[in-house]
């Protein structure tokens, strides 16, 4: 790919490949483009954060359910551990944290 660029532009391209010590202009361009990348993800990150509802506050009453959430899926994991039917299921089914919204 080549990029035409006014002299301007190219004035202002090998200005940041000496000041910022990149090795060549492709470099600075590969630089630009990551950084736009990471800029379109984080943009859509907070889009999908806004759509998803109003925010939950999370007490230590959650954190409590969700230890106890655990305690009991690790409490029948150990009762029936070993089993080839439990092994299955295991593998099967990841562990869904849920959100309980505040009172």
């Amino acid at each position: 790919m080549n990029i035409s660029l006014p002299a301007e532009m190219k004035a202002f391209v090998d200005a940041q490949v000496a000041d910022r010590r990149y090795g060549n202009a492709s470099e600075y361009m590969r630089d630009l483009i990551r950084r736009e990348l990471a800029r379109e993800r984080f943009r859509a990150a907070i889009l999908a954060g806004l759509e998803s509802g109003p925010a939950v506050e999370w007490t230590s009453a959650h954190f409590d359910d969700l230890r106890a959430e655990i305690a009991r899926a690790e409490a029948a994991n150990a009762n029936t551990a070993g089993t080839p039917a439990a092994d299955r299921k295991m593998r099967r089914t990841p562990v869904k944290a849920t959100r309980k919204r505040a009172a």
